[in-house]
């Protein structure tokens, strides 16, 4: 089995100069099953359709989180995206464990459509049900078909380099912090899934 990425500091540094060029929005993810409820911050949300009347979006959640298994039961989940000025929602549902405590506790929120928790405090939300879905080691990625959604109020939505920029020191820390973890959880994982699946 190999035991660590093959690529050398020079692409690793290429390909994060790459990715660089690009700032993502934060999403709020939201679910709810079997009368438990919960959350994450989520990077991985790409539209994937462009016709109107079919509206898609492929989402990665990683695969230790709590709020995976509240989509895998419910087949349903929201996504929603936060103005700058809600970074006191990251730090709920991105700092916390979910299967530890309620991540929606203090949080306006209401249940959309589809019964998933609506944040309130959100520019925008998305109603999504689950078509398909595929394990890639340290993620579960999702299609999605999006069956409702609004805007809730006007403005420019949360990005990773606005959290990265603005996060204060100890907060950042801590974001390293889990980061590094979260690293190590996904390094091995993807590296079991690549080896699961090459040939003996």
């Amino acid at each position: 089995m190999q035991d660590q990425p093959s690529l050398g500091r020079d692409a690793q540094r290429a390909i994060a100069d790459v990715f660089d060029l690009y700032d993502p929005p934060l999403w709020l993810l939201t679910a709810q099953a079997d009368g438990r409820r919960g959350g994450l911050i989520a990077t991985f949300a790409v539209r994937a359709s462009i016709v109107d009347e079919l509206p898609r979006i492929v989402i990665g959640v990683a695969k230790h989180h709590h709020t995976r298994t509240l989509i895998d039961s419910s087949e349903r989940f929201a996504l929603h995206l936060l103005p700058p000025d809600k970074l006191d929602l990251v730090w709920q549902f991105g700092m916390q464990r979910g299967d530890e405590v309620d991540k929606l506790h203090g949080v306006a929120h209401d249940d959309s459509p589809a019964g998933n928790p609506r944040c309130l405090d959100a520019l925008s939300w998305l109603d999504c049900r689950v078509e398909a879905r595929m394990d890639i080691g340290d993620r579960a990625l999702y299609v999605a078909e999006v069956t409702d959604g609004g805007v809730l109020r006007q403005g420019r939505a949360l990005t990773v380099g606005d959290l990265l920029r603005d996060a204060p020191p100890e907060r950042q820390a801590e974001l390293d912090r889990l980061y590094a973890a979260d690293q190590a959880i996904d390094t091995a994982a993807i590296l079991a899934w690549r080896h699961a699946r090459q040939p003996d």
